[in-house]
């Protein structure tokens, strides 16, 4: 007896390792996350809570190579011509690190007992860039994601609106940008994802 014609067709995409390459939650935000001697610094390097989550965006530019009397993009005429890396963060924590590093400030002298004092500078100078800011996700297995974006300048200001029976939500983006002495054609961000299992 033949087979209905279509039978071979899945009504869905899961297999057994869908589980594991899911993202899923809000994740945490990081600032100098390493790993060394086989551990990670996650508890040292954590920011602060998060509202509405986070993302990141890896974009590379591409430019399709334009030849005469070709009326569609060809493959292999597509050249990659840089790329931008971006994290944009809802922090529901207002920290002087934070507040700094949003309105590119440094700390001032405070004739208030009490309060410190964040003020404008006119430079953007070495201490202004995260050495890296991180992305630490889970898989619906538990597994970590991470994404690292070194030399992170924040370019989004600080903007903060107050509401009645709400937290105070600001989103901050962080751009990654390369050392001025690194390979100047690739950004130097890092995806650590688990190793599939067999």
């Amino acid at each position: 007896m033949s087979e209905t014609l279509g039978s071979e067709f899945k009504s869905s995409g899961i297999t057994e390792k869908t589980p594991g390459n899911i993202p899923f939650g809000a994740g945490t935000i990081h600032r100098g996350l390493r790993f060394t001697e086989n551990v990670w610094n996650f508890a040292e390097s954590l920011v602060g809570a998060t509202s509405g989550g986070s993302k990141f965006e890896i974009v590379p530019e591409v430019t399709q190579v334009e030849v005469d009397g070709a009326l569609v993009a060809v493959k292999e005429l597509d050249v990659k011509q840089g790329e931008t890396a971006t994290m944009e963060v809802n922090f529901v924590e207002l920290t002087p690190d934070i507040i700094k590093a949003s309105v590119i400030g440094q700390s001032g002298s405070s004739d208030v007992t009490g309060y410190s004092v964040i003020e404008s500078k006119s430079m953007i100078e070495e201490g202004d860039y995260w050495e890296n800011i991180a992305f630490v996700g889970k898989t619906l297995t538990g597994q970590p994601i991470i994404v690292i974006m070194d030399n992170a300048l924040c370019t989004s200001g600080l903007s903060i609106e107050g509401k009645n029976k709400e937290a105070g939500v600001g989103k901050y983006t962080f751009r990654c940008s390369q050392e001025i002495t690194g390979d100047l054609t690739t950004l130097p961000y890092k995806i650590y994802y688990p190793t599939p299992t067999a």
